[in-house]
């Protein structure tokens, strides 16, 4: 798998008269080679994957990763550098760079001091975006990533069901973290065993749980803390962060109450809820990324709110991805993409969101995340 996508990124530098990339985002060095979970820029450590439009692939790592590199790394060639010896990094950029023409990078993904560097060694006209080819190509999911998304729902649902189970009157937040994140990690465990042989694939979920809940539910990505939830009140769940399974991410979130809800709260929910069901009636491959939005938007506005933030995103080995379903992306939508696709409405004192993930598919959507949705079934 990854040695094929390799290939097909090296013809499509070609295509574009790109030399030779060089990769830094760690979500395109595992997309493209399999490596992962090393030491990242924040240690100070440069990991940099050099891919010629021919020849020989490179990936240039800290030796206190070596090892893992080595067994995880699909390329050509490994090149590791050790703090303070030597050029360190810097070592075998320039003979990989010296005579290309065009030198693809990803300007939004390169680490300050490694682009310092880049630019003293090739002139400012010979630099690109590779990003937009890496873009193109991650968009449509191959049969094993959406095996991967299909496994991430199970895994996402497992923890919603957990969250829900957890929630009650005088309970703590971050018990309803614990409770959701054990039950991600074991459904993720059965899942490694029974479908894959990465045994270096860790089945723990990781990151922290976004909830709120009484007077927080306006904190749209607060994390799980020591306040205690009492009847009455509004609880939200959302595993955006939580649900990666194999390093494949989605999309997930579910408002609730604990007994009796607020009717004014009830009236902005459904709101919510009929604005993810618009999007939904529009999601289908042919049509505009934007135009999914506008069906979105024009009902929390037709109910009199403010125009909202966008309406999802794509997901898969990032938490964003292209396209995204806001105003502005003409992307066309095609089967294959991933889409979080979010209900969601704002007042002063109270928020709602509704959120699940689709799999594209040749005449619609398939969903990957399985939660109820109607007020009913959301009162606990």
């Amino acid at each position: 798998m990854f040695t094929e996508r390799l290939s097909r990124f090296q013809k499509n530098l070609a295509d574009a008269g790109i030399d030779v990339a060089l990769i830094t985002d760690d979500d395109n060095v595992y997309y493209l080679t399999g490596y992962y979970d090393y030491l990242h820029m924040e240690f100070g450590r440069p990991t940099i994957l050099v891919v010629p439009k021919d020849g020989g692939t490179l990936l240039i790592t800290p030796t206190i990763d070596l090892n893992s590199a080595k067994a995880a790394a699909r390329v050509d060639r490994v090149a590791a550098w050790n703090d303070g010896m030597g050029n360190e990094w810097r070592e075998e950029l320039p003979a990989e760079v010296r005579n290309a023409g065009l030198v693809g990078i990803e300007p939004g993904h390169m680490p300050p001091p490694v682009r310092a560097y880049v630019n003293d060694l090739v002139a400012a006209e010979k630099i690109i975006s590779a990003t937009p080819i890496l873009n193109r190509m991650r968009m449509i999911k191959s049969p094993q990533e959406l095996q991967l998304a299909r496994h991430a729902g199970e895994v996402a649902t497992a923890m919603m069901n957990a969250g829900r189970a957890a929630i009650g009157d005088g309970v703590a937040e971050f018990e309803v973290a614990i409770a959701t994140s054990q039950a991600g990690t074991r459904k993720a465990a059965e899942l490694l065993a029974a479908h894959y042989d990465d045994g270096d694939m860790s089945p723990n979920t990781h990151f922290l749980q976004i909830m709120a809940s009484g007077k927080d539910i306006i904190k749209t990505h607060h994390r799980a803390s020591t306040r205690i939830m009492r009847r009455g009140e509004p609880v939200f769940l959302c595993f955006c962060g939580m649900t990666n399974f194999h390093r494949f991410k989605l999309g997930f979130d579910r408002t609730f109450w604990i007994g009796e809800p607020d009717p004014a709260q009830v009236a902005v929910y459904e709101v919510a809820a009929a604005s993810q069901k618009a999007a939904l009636e529009a999601l289908r491959p042919g049509v505009t990324a934007e135009s999914v939005h506008a069906a979105y938007a024009e009902v929390i506005q037709g109910a009199g709110h403010e125009y909202p933030f966008r309406c999802g995103r794509a997901t898969g080995f990032s938490f964003l991805e292209a396209p995204q379903l806001v105003t502005g992306d003409t992307t066309i939508i095609q089967p294959g993409m991933v889409l979080a696709v979010d209900g969601s409405v704002s007042v002063d004192t109270f928020r709602a969101q509704v959120g699940d993930s689709f799999i594209i598919t040749e005449d619609g959507w398939e969903q990957l995340t399985q939660h109820p949705k109607s007020v009913e079934e959301v009162i606990l």
